[in-house]
């Protein structure tokens, strides 16, 4: 897919991508259809809903191997509390809940144990890693959006899932997979990486009230952008 532009919110790039990842997937359903699908051509929210489609169409879809990498969002929630804690980012694992875009991304901050964040920092954290990737848009303004970060993210989550396929155990890392755990048809959260692919979709324990808030404000939207996607290729 193409990237975003100054000014551009993941959801600008619909009328491109749609068109991409429905051509693509069309070939992966006739061609690899047992292949495990890891989707990151935003928006990655309403992308991964455009592939299931076109693999239901096709008669191959299996829910285990199609999964939106989110793992981006990942990193720069790790990356900001390390910086913050005065820690190192391998030292951390931010559960990030939700989708892969602005609001519907929500970093779980206070399941990180021995950390003590205070409000006014745990609010400029949350909204820098929901909308880290404009600032990256802003900064290269007009050359793109990010790329190495992205490219180091795909390549961490495609090494787990090819480690889970060679019979790795203990897999476990975010992803944007259909989902029965909220009310949203798919949804980010850790899940368990197996020989099929996504090997069991894991809860994603208590919310404080802050995160609460968010996740209520963000499910709306999710809903939204997630329709937008099966629609495109349904219609």
């Amino acid at each position: 897919g193409v990237p975003r532009k100054p000014g551009m919110t993941r959801d600008d790039l619909f009328n491109t991508n749609a068109s991409i990842v429905r051509t693509l997937v069309e070939g992966c359903a006739k061609y690899a259809p047992n292949a495990v699908l890891a989707i990151i051509s935003n928006p990655v929210n309403s992308t991964v809903p455009i592939a299931a489609e076109v693999l239901k169409k096709a008669g191959v879809y299996d829910p285990k191997k199609l999964c939106g990498v989110t793992t981006l969002d990942v990193c720069r929630a790790n990356t900001f509390l390390a910086a913050n804690q005065g820690m190192d980012p391998k030292d951390i694992d931010v559960t990030v809940i939700g989708g892969h875009a602005g609001i519907t991304i929500l970093p779980l901050f206070s399941q990180v144990k021995g950390v003590n964040i205070s409000s006014e920092d745990l609010d400029a954290m949350t909204v820098r890693t929901q909308f880290g990737g404009d600032e990256v848009v802003q900064a290269k303004a007009g050359a793109g959006s990010a790329t190495l970060s992205m490219a180091y993210a795909g390549w961490l989550f495609t090494e787990n899932v090819l480690k889970a396929l060679r019979g790795d155990t203990d897999i476990v890392q975010c992803a944007y997979v259909e989902s029965s755990i909220t009310d949203a048809p798919y949804f980010a959260s850790p899940c368990k990486f197996g020989k099929d692919g996504v090997e069991e979709v894991l809860p994603f324990g208590d919310l404080t009230p802050y995160e609460q808030a968010w996740f209520d404000k963000m499910i709306p939207d999710l809903k939204k952008q997630i329709t937008k996607g099966e629609e495109f290729v349904n219609n």
